[in-house]
């Protein structure tokens, strides 16, 4: 398996489909909040509050249709610098994002903007979302704001992208293979051990 982290260029893309994504949501569900979307080893994912209204991986082939469209659009990527209080005024209906302001000192606040989609961030990112075209959603879960249990439960949804068709398919074949070879699933078929 790839690690996206290791690879600069993986990096960036998948930094910049996780505001794709992002975007895609947003549209799809206009009262969307989001608190973060990271890069991680496997692709990235965006912890997002869509207060009743609950994801599944049936409701990816519509956010991924939006991506597509976004992405055809071709809109660049904007990357600014804004104080403090021109972030709390950005975001001022925006408890997640008030939360990551109030916690900002003495660093310079950035913000990356595509379209009408516009969420902090320290970059980097592709020059036009038309450079995202090779992505899949993969998952989506539960997550605790803040990994608190004692917070509010944000759904959690997993993606990857990569720079071709052929490196995201190979990918994707790796995935299903090594479903395939888990052993918990493996010994339950077989009857080797019970999960509870």
């Amino acid at each position: 398996m790839i690690n996206v982290k290791e690879h600069a260029e993986l990096n960036v893309l998948n930094h910049s489909c996780a505001h794709l994504m992002a975007q895609a949501v947003k549209r799809l569900h206009p009262h969307a909040l989001f608190w973060v979307g990271p890069v991680i080893n496997e692709g990235f994912y965006y912890d997002i509050d869509l207060g009743d209204t609950v994801l599944s991986e049936s409701d990816f082939p519509k956010i991924e249709s939006e991506m597509k469209k976004i992405s055809k659009d071709g809109k660049r990527i904007i990357r600014e610098e804004i104080s403090k209080e021109e972030a709390l005024e950005r975001f001022k209906n925006d408890p997640y994002k008030l939360d990551l302001i109030n916690n900002m000192e003495g660093v310079t606040i950035t913000t990356f903007k595509q379209g009408e989609f516009e969420d902090l961030c320290r970059g980097p990112h592709v020059e036009t979302v038309k450079e995202l075209k090779f992505f899949k959603l993969l998952k989506v879960s539960g997550a605790y704001w803040k990994g608190d249990a004692n917070n509010k439960m944000l759904q959690r949804v997993y993606g990857i992208c990569f720079d071709t068709q052929e490196a995201l398919d190979q990918h994707l074949y790796m995935l299903e293979e090594a479903k395939k070879r888990d052993h918990k699933k493996l010994g339950k078929e077989l009857g080797l051990f019970m999960m509870s």
